[in-house]
């Protein structure tokens, strides 16, 4: 949700590649919207009448993440009392969403791999081989290609996945989707508790505007249920903790914030080797317009050495 050329670049992208079956790679940090995007691909798919299953392979412990995904029989191990089916079975015919998928252990990327590449795999205390129709969208906060040269992700799972990559730039640099944002997060919070809140301040609007937010749009989320929940109605006030944040931030770390911004156009300006427009160039792999990077590069005084 928003009007920046940086998220309209992402729904391009999107719109490309939804009537696909191709593999996904969702990237962008922590609470950037990586789900949404995810299920705005499989809700444009062919595939949206069946299920879309998600698996958040940081929060399941490694030593169940094998049964989660491919199923088990039952006495598979000490435990397993009964047959479970697995994700990818459930999926049959959907999108299974892998997110976070740079915290899967390394020794079942092998078995990934093998799914993704023939469709194929068995259950756990099976011989039985599993046949599936099922579109994979994997996401990560991780640098997987930093994770590869450390040899912590597969090189040949992270090609088999990065077929059509999407970078989802952090709130921090499209400031202009604020805005709709918090005038939806506004009415979907007072909706949940009943109550009116007709207007947003343009002081408060501003306070929002001038946030770094490292926890991106989940965390803006967050700070509007809050200030919903206090604000008696019928004009949004932020909490104090937000508005003394505000005041710290415009003391200093308006540059700050510029520092990180042109740090990280420069760590992707290095992956891609300073090509911007195309393909795997610095623009797509930041979600933004080709000119919309050009213009950062010139107002963060950014040239190529």
């Amino acid at each position: 949700m928003g009007k920046s050329d940086a998220l309209n670049y992402v729904l391009f992208k999107v719109r490309q590649v939804a009537p696909t079956d191709a593999t996904v790679l969702i990237l962008g940090e922590t609470g950037t919207g990586k789900g949404m995007v995810a299920h705005a691909i499989h809700e444009m798919s062919a595939r949206r009448e069946r299920p879309m299953i998600t698996v958040n392979c940081a929060a399941l412990p490694a030593n169940l993440i094998e049964s989660e995904l491919f199923g088990r029989e039952k006495g598979a191990f000490t435990g397993a009392h009964a047959k479970q089916v697995g994700r990818f079975e459930l999926a049959h015919g959907g999108t299974l969403f892998l997110d976070e998928i740079g915290e899967m252990p390394l020794e079942l990327q092998t078995k990934l791999l093998r799914v993704l590449q023939d469709g194929k795999f068995e259950r756990l205390g099976s011989p039985q081989t599993i046949e599936v129709d099922v579109r994979v969208i994997a996401a990560t906060s991780r640098d997987l290609k930093e994770d590869v040269a450390n040899r912590r992700f597969r090189e040949d799972l992270f090609y088999r996945l990065n077929v059509f990559p999407i970078s989802i730039p952090p709130l921090r640099m499209r400031r202009d989707d604020i805005p709709l944002l918090v005038r939806h997060f506004v009415d979907k919070h007072a909706r949940k508790i009943g109550k009116r809140l007709e207007t947003i301040p343009k002081h408060a609007m501003n306070t929002l505007q001038n946030q770094s937010w490292p926890g991106n749009v989940r965390e803006l989320e967050h700070a509007i249920e809050r200030a919903v929940i206090t604000s008696p109605g019928p004009i949004l006030q932020l909490s104090d903790g937000l508005e003394t944040q505000a005041f710290e931030e415009r003391e200093g770390p308006s540059r700050g914030l510029e520092a990180m911004e042109r740090e990280h156009i420069l760590k992707v300006l290095g992956q891609s080797g300073w090509k911007i427009d195309g393909r795997g160039g610095a623009a797509s792999l930041l979600g933004l317009h080709p000119s919309t990077l050009r213009f950062r590069l010139k107002k963060l005084g950014i040239k190529r050495p």
